[in-house]
Formats: C-alpha cells, structure tokens, sequence
C-alpha cells in the first residue's frame, strides 16, 4: 500500500511538472504565473528555500500544511517562465506535494468578493500588510509601496508590496518590489525620481527611480537603496550598501525607515531617519554617501518632515514632523536641521499608524496615506490602507494646526441618496434605518446640543461618535472645538465592512477605529443625546474601488 501510495504521488507531481528530489525538496519547471501554498496556523513556521539556476533566491519561514489549508497564499513566479525553480523545506516535506502552479490565484473567483473585503480601501490579495512605503508619483501613476507578508496573515517575511493608482482610489496590485537578502528583510523606507542623475543610474532620458529601505537583520538595522529603470516594476540593489550603518553611534538595533526628499535651496538629499529616540537627519548629494546633521527627540518610527503653507499662503509657511503615532511639532528646516517652534500636536488617533506622504504630488497637495490595524475576520490577509487624505495647516484659535480630510478624488465613489435639514433625533434615526446593515456608507452630519452635555452616533452598540461636551471628549480623547463656546459638532462618517474613519469639523481632528460585528445587538444605527437637534444629515452610498 506505501509502495503504491508513493508510486501514485509521484506519478501526480510529475504530471504538473514537478521532480521530486531528496527529503524536503523538490523541482518545479515554471510554465505558469502563480505557485499557490496551502497554509495552516496548526503548523509551526519553517524556514523554505527558493533557488534559480542552483542559487538561493530568497528564504522565508511559512506554515505549510499537507492537510485542510486554513487559506492559500501564493508567490508571482512570471519572470520565472521556463526555468527551473527548487523549493526546499525544513518542514514536513508531505505539504511540498499541495504546491500547485497556475496561471489563477486558489480562490481568483472569489476575489475582492469576499465576506469581510473592505470595498473603499486598499487590502492585499493574500498576507499581511502594515507600513506604507515610497509613496510616490511619477509619469500618470500614483505607486503604493508598503510592508508585506505574502506568506501568511500574520507579520513576518518583510517584503516590499506594490501597487499602482491612475487617481488615489482603485489600486492594482503588483508583485513584490523588494525582497529579503544577506542583510535581512526589507522594512520602511521611501522613494523618490532622480531627475538629476545624482546616483548615476540614469538610462538616456529614463530616470531612476530610487527606493531607500531599511535592511533589518537578526543584531542590527541598516540602512540600503535599490534603483529601478521599469516604473517600479523591478528593483536592482546597490552592490556596496549598506549606505547607513549606525547601530554602533546609537548603540541601539533601532535605525530604521528612511524618508528621502530633495531639498532645492541647497540643491542636495536630505534623509530623516529614526535613530533611537527621535528622529536624525542626514544629507547626501548622491544618495549614496551620507553625513549625519543633527537629531531631534521625542518621536518613534517612520518619520516625515515636509512645508506646508498657513491657509494656503505661501509667503507664511512651517514646517511639519511628525513620527509614526501621528502626534507632530511644527518649526523651520534650513536643510540641515530642524528646530521645533510648537507641538507636540495630535491631529488623527485611532487605529491608524505609520502614515506616509507622497513625493512629487503633480499639483502641489501633501497627500497622506497610514497604514490601518485593522483585522478582517476569517480572511487570508489582514491590514489595510486607510483613506489618502490632503494635509493642510490652518490658523485655528491657538495657532497652525494640522487639517486632514479624504482626497477629492475620492468623491467619486460616493452617491447621495438622502440629505434633510433640521432634523429631530427620532427623524434621523428613522432616515437611518434603514441603512443600519449596509456593507459599506458614508454619512456626513452636524449635531447642535442644547439639554444635552453628550451625544453622538452609534452603530450596532460601538459608539462611531461620542462628544463629551462636559468634559470635552471625543470618543475618550481630549477635543476642542475652534470655537470654545460652541454646541455644534459635525462629522464626516466613512464605514466600510470592517472599518469606520470619521473626520470632525472638516478635519481638524480624525480618528479610526475597527468595525465591530454586529452579532445580536439589536441598537441599530442611531443618533443619541438628550434632545439634540440634527442640522443636517447626508446619506451616501459608496461604490466599491474593486468593480
């Protein structure tokens, strides 16, 4: 029975192009788009080989199972089309049987369809996802760069996803830019055009596209680049990085998430870099060779420095740094230093992290996407991109803050379908009824109190808004209006399946928070507050970025 079990096995791999090799190897000759792995959170991670022309190509650890996956995840072996790859693994060598190649995805039909598929935001097709990445625009295509697992739901594996946009709001995604090597796995980082042939990439008039990534290995994060002459598509490394190694400087592992930007007044790169406990800032004229400047504390993660003018005057303008908490200070930057003149602000709370800008918006705007911790119940990805939202600085009461608010472009998904003035609460709840299940909406509203010290919005029990007038509390957090006398708050509601972002009194202050199942709860979609007034109400239907 073992003999023709083997006997039976063997004839099956063969038939799909597989060679079977020695104990947990095997040889596949790629004739197909896809390979597609089984997976299974049963199974303890091992480490799997991929090897070209008898070279180890990339290393990751995966929970391949020989039984009932718990979901497929897959690997774009196009640029492999006739060669021959070998796969090892250090595990159960019977799950190597269940890799099949196809020009499919497992579950291809079923794409962006699926029960728990955020329908406005950007998900990945399989993995996890955290950090966006070199956020950039370059020839007519917003690129979409960000921390990526393709391998399980879970983080692990940092890889560099990739995807590309024609207007901020529907995403296609591509393989993988970035991927492991000798110096680890490849975190945050950003990317910018090389117009000038400063590193010498440059091919005729195509210039380079040049990524700056951290490299994070098992004692110590460095810093590297890679260039790409495809729009992206591919990435060559730099054959001498890395170009930062500062562990010793700092004597911390913590150096990581370069953010690159061109500094025309003096004509050079300038790189800010979190280094321990705050943020240094390095220069370069060649994105090579890097002299270290100074250093300002008080931040944590994927730092951002760029100018913004004050209501929109461009004789009257900050600059602005934030960390990847979102709090940020406000000062000025002469290309070498920045010195902090107010903060620390917050302006968005929540579930949102990381949040990044794009370089080379072609019209100016300082356009923000964060990365959205945010679980899809019974998915094979997990993650998610918020709203890319425009960045302003507005004079307020207690001077230039902050003002985040969804691009314009993304009006285009949403259709009104009811809006009515001077409401009571029980007329807008009756407006709302009927809207309580919808997979995804968008609701904007203002709310004037008058017996009421609090009052907000509530969703199946999870209060999307709650305003604590008394205490001046937005949902648990300390909010104040521009006008501290006042009893008005409006907010501008996004829900998709499994998310809600709300911007409050036209962005100056957002937050996000995860979409709680609605199970038995019986409360419906509901306005509540001790007779509050509802001056305006709008219903928006949302159309999916998917179709």
């Amino acid at each position: 029975m073992r003999t023709f079990a083997i006997k039976f096995l063997t004839i099956a791999l063969l038939s799909i192009n597989y060679l079977p090799l020695s104990a947990g190897e095997i040889e596949i000759k790629i004739n197909k788009k896809y390979l597609n792995f089984p997976v299974s959170h049963k199974e303890e991670r091992r480490k799997m080989t991929f090897s070209v022309d008898g070279k180890a190509d990339l290393s990751v650890v995966i929970r391949l199972t020989k039984a009932t996956p718990d979901y497929w995840v897959f690997k774009d072996v196009s640029d492999l089309r006739g060669k021959t790859l070998k796969i090892s693994y250090e595990g159960d060598e019977a799950g190597l049987a269940k890799i099949y190649q196809n020009d499919k995805l497992a579950g291809q039909d079923s794409l962006y369809k699926e029960k728990n598929r955020p329908q406005f935001h950007f998900t990945t097709r399989r993995g996890w996802i955290n950090d966006p990445n070199g956020l950039l625009f370059y020839e007519g295509e917003y690129h979409l760069f960000y921390q990526h697992n393709p391998y399980e739901n879970e983080w692990e594996n940092m890889h560099w996803g990739h995807a590309v946009s024609k207007d901020l709001v529907h995403w296609t995604e591509l393989p993988d830019a970035l991927y492991p090597d000798e110096l680890g796995t490849m975190f945050s980082g950003s990317a910018v055009i090389d117009y000038n042939n400063t590193a010498g990439y440059n091919k005729g008039k195509t210039p380079a596209m040049v990524a700056a990534y951290t490299a994070a290995g098992p004692d110590k994060q460095v810093q590297c680049i890679a260039y790409s002459l495809d729009k992206g598509r591919t990435f060559t490394k730099y054959e001498s990085n890395p170009i930062i190694d500062s562990k010793a400087k700092w004597n911390s592992p913590d150096t990581r998430d370069p953010k690159v930007f061109w500094y025309k007044p003096g004509k050079h790169w300038v790189m800010v870099l979190n280094e321990r406990d705050g943020h240094s800032i390095y220069t370069s004229n060649d994105l090579k060779k890097w002299n270290y400047e100074s250093h300002v504390t008080g931040f944590w993660e994927c730092p951002e420095l760029f100018e913004l003018p004050v209501d929109g005057d461009i004789n009257n303008t900050k600059w602005v740094m934030y960390g990847a908490s979102g709090t940020y200070m406000l000062g000025s930057f002469d290309g070498k230093v920045f010195k902090p003149e107010a903060g620390k602000y917050v302006y968005t709370t929540g579930s949102v992290y990381a949040a990044q800008t794009f370089t080379d918006m072609p019209d100016g705007r300082r356009v923000q996407i964060g990365w959205g911790q945010i679980t899809h119940p019974g998915m094979p990805f997990r993650g998610m991109m918020q709203l890319p939202t425009e960045l302003t600085l507005r004079n307020t009461k207690e001077g230039p803050r902050l003002f985040s608010r969804p691009v314009k472009e993304t009006e285009q998904l949403f259709t009104s379908v009811r809006k009515e003035m001077n409401l009571t609460a029980e007329r807008a709840n009756q407006l709302l009824a009927s809207y309580a299940e919808a997979d995804g909406l968008r609701v904007k509203t203002t709310i004037k109190l008058s017996h009421a010290t609090s009052a907000g919005l509530n969703l199946f029990g999870q209060r999307i808004v709650d305003y604590d007038l008394n205490y001046n509390k937005l949902n648990g957090l300390f909010y104040s209006p521009n006008d501290p006398a006042s009893m008005v708050i409006s907010a501008d509601i996004y829900i998709d399946k499994t998310s809600v972002e709300v911007f409050i009194d036209g962005g100056a202050y957002s937050y996000s928070m995860p979409r709680k199942a609605e199970d038995n709860n019986k409360e419906g979609f509901h306005f509540w507050g001790n007779n509050i007034e509802v001056t305006d109400l709008e219903i928006l239907n949302v159309r999916s970025i998917w179709n």
